[in-house]
């Protein structure tokens, strides 16, 4: 049974910083690869960042570019999310997922629960 458990949201001021971090267990997590996704009320879930399974390839959406890094680290089975620049539009649940294959792809097979992202103006 994969788990994927996030950590790491919370309330930030415009402009500040907060790094969410994903515990995966359940399989051999350094074979595939992981994604972040966010949801905002309302709206739906949409594609934020994924790293392939070395970390040697990454992939982000135009409107995180440049203020958000993914990074991982195979040994301790963790995926994390650096967000900087936060804005208020960066508010959100955010999930952490994972696919079947090593490469970066469009479709992930397992979630995470969520964790809030909060940005205030």
């Amino acid at each position: 049974q994969v788990q994927l458990v996030e950590s790491g949201g919370g309330l930030v001021q415009a402009g500040g910083s907060l790094r969410l971090s994903c515990a995966a267990s359940g399989r051999t997590f350094r074979n595939y690869a992981m994604g972040w996704f966010r949801q905002a009320p309302g709206k739906e879930r949409k594609f934020v960042a994924a790293i392939n399974w070395s970390g040697g390839t990454k992939s982000y959406a135009d409107s995180v570019m440049g203020r958000f890094t993914i990074f991982r680290d195979n040994a301790k089975n963790m995926v994390y999310l650096q967000m900087s620049s936060l804005k208020p539009e960066d508010t959100a649940v955010y999930y952490c997922a994972t696919r079947k294959q090593s490469d970066i792809g469009d479709e992930y097979d397992y979630w995470g629960q969520g964790t809030q992202v909060t940005v205030s103006s």
